[in-house]
């Protein structure tokens, strides 16, 4: 593939502006230690101002030990409160700076969390993000031609004081350089199209109107997935748009299209030849997709393999969540990803300890690889010892420090798409449906399926019910508690709700078999929401 002139000036502005970086974060490697120490003074002293700080002595913690021993681990619900009056009231509670926006994301009790982000946050995900750029551009020919990248809305909604609300990469996006946007296929403002179907039918219009993309980028593979079965579903109306240099009437009418009836031409003969279209015919000279890779993204990824051109490598887009950046891929061959160390302070705990109530807290330097860890982080935003409940893996290592990889969320909460579904959200939609029911079922679990990416509402019943009515109903409920289920539902990439009757003695025997197996019975729990790979439970017909 021949560079153009755009490719070779954008790839050396990058280089100039982000090899120092890169030289800079590999040195750090060398000295975690120390690095994740430095880290973690700045942001105490920071933040010594703020009311948290205040009231837990940032001022005077000089070790790793003091802060462990003065601060406790904070998952969303024990800063929610701090957080709002932050939001609501523009009191200093977390941060010595006022946030600059706010990552919206689904929280374990039903209430959106607004997650804070200061400009220094802000200003570490757009360097990493171009440090990124940097190691594609570098190690890679994938960013030759044109960018296809899939974001959130900058702003969904605003605080009291006017702070925008949305997606802090969605604000990023925005405040790229016009040359630099000039590379990307979708303008910011297809992101803010309210209703899903425009949405995706405007960013199809834009995408098969392009013939020179070489990368795409989302989060979550399934993305793709679900996008591609958009195109063939609305191929007569999306194509009939690419001709003409248009788009469907509403939110998008502003959005500008390149006219191209010859690729519309070329790409409605290729559906009427094959029945559907792929990414390797929409787009033959896609060299790169950069996403998620690790946990249960596996099985969306076994189907966008099938979508793209054979040549086409995937790349993990790295540890990454609403709350920190985790990690930047710094090694596209092995996906080696490095923990933002110069950013964010991490400890761990081993996966068995910490769910055996043992806190025997690591630092990045103790880690083992290949075994699988919690993780919590303190951020410049003002999450301290966050629990944000996922498991990650040590992958192998850059110079003295571990790379990690995602694995799963946590006890309580499951994860297919970024739905991010928790086992309070579960209990809470079953008491509605018990509610509704005026029964209460003998024993009862979700499971999540990855494979076909859907959850089975399995239930012990003491009488006949209709299954599909049960199954409807606990949906809407489960989208009503999870503002990132109802979005993942409404895109397609989670399937409808499945309704399992399990014969009589089910929980029973399930509860027997557990104990047998080890489990103390005075201690004995039942987990209503189980990845259905995980479960020792026998489900009728699986």
């Amino acid at each position: 593939m021949i560079p153009n002139l755009s490719y070779v000036l954008f790839k050396a502005l990058l280089t100039l502006k982000q090899k120092p970086h890169f030289e800079a974060l590999l040195e750090l490697a060398k000295s975690p230690t120390k690095t994740q120490l430095a880290v973690l003074t700045r942001i105490l002293r920071d933040n010594q101002d703020s009311e948290f700080g205040r009231e837990h002595g940032f001022q005077h913690i000089d070790s790793i030990a003091t802060y462990q021993e003065r601060v406790p681990i904070c998952d969303f619900e024990h800063l929610r409160n701090y957080i709002e009056r932050q939001r609501d009231e523009g009191v200093l509670t977390l941060t010595s700076t006022a946030p600059v926006c706010y990552n919206r994301t689904s929280g374990t009790t039903g209430v959106p969390k607004d997650v804070p982000v200061t400009q220094t946050s802000l200003d570490e995900t757009r360097n990493a993000s171009q440090l990124s750029a940097y190691v594609l551009a570098r190690q890679s020919d994938v960013l030759r031609g044109k960018l296809f990248a899939v974001g959130g809305p900058a702003v969904e909604d605003r605080s009291v004081g006017g702070i925008p609300i949305g997606s802090a990469s969605g604000l990023l996006y925005r405040q790229q350089s016009r040359f630099v946007r000039s590379r990307y296929v979708l303008p910011p403002e297809v992101f803010d199209i309210e209703d899903i179907e425009t949405r995706y039918v405007v960013m199809a219009i834009l995408g098969l109107a392009c013939d020179t993309v070489t990368t795409i980028a989302t989060a979550n593979p399934s993305t793709f997935v679900r996008f591609c079965e958009e195109i063939n579903s609305q191929i007569e109306l999306i194509l009939r748009h690419v001709a003409d240099g248009t788009t469907p009437s509403g939110d998008s009418n502003s959005i500008p299209v390149a006219r191209n009836p010859k690729r519309a031409l070329r790409l409605q003969r290729t559906f009427e030849r094959k029945g559907a279209l792929n990414y390797a015919d929409i787009w033959p000279m896609l060299r790169g997709v950069v996403t998620w890779c690790g946990g249960s993204c596996g099985f969306a990824l076994s189907r966008l393999r099938k979508l793209i051109p054979s040549a086409c490598r995937i790349m993990e887009f790295g540890y990454n969540s609403s709350e920190f950046r985790g990690t930047i891929n710094l090694d596209l061959e092995r996906n080696l990803c490095l923990p933002t160390i110069g950013h964010t302070f991490f400890e761990f705990v081993e996966r068995d300890d910490w769910e055996s109530g043992r806190r025997n807290f690591l630092g990045l330097h103790e880690l083992v690889e290949d075994r699988f860890y919690y993780i919590f982080a303190t951020t410049s935003s003002g999450l301290y010892r966050y629990d944000i409940n996922d498991i990650v893996e040590v992958t192998g290592w850059i110079h003295a420090t571990p790379t990690i990889g995602f694995v799963q969320k946590g006890r309580g909460v499951t994860n297919i798409t970024g739905e991010k579904l928790s086992e309070h959200q579960v209990l809470e939609g079953m008491s509605a449906l018990q509610d509704r029911l005026g029964t209460q079922p003998e024993f009862f679990v979700v499971l999540a399926d990855e494979e076909n990416a859907e959850y089975l509402l399995c239930m012990e019943l003491h009488e006949p019910v209709n299954g599909d009515s049960i199954a409807e109903f606990f949906d809407t409920s489960l989208k009503r508690l999870n503002v990132e289920y109802e979005s993942k539902r409404k895109s397609g990439r989670l399937g409808p709700i499945k309704f399992v009757s399990l014969p009589e003695g089910t929980g029973f025997n399930y509860r027997t078999d557990l104990v047998a197996a080890g489990q103390r019975d005075a201690q004995f729990k039942y987990l209503y929401l189980q990845y259905l790979k995980n479960t020792a439970l026998r489900i009728p017909n699986s």
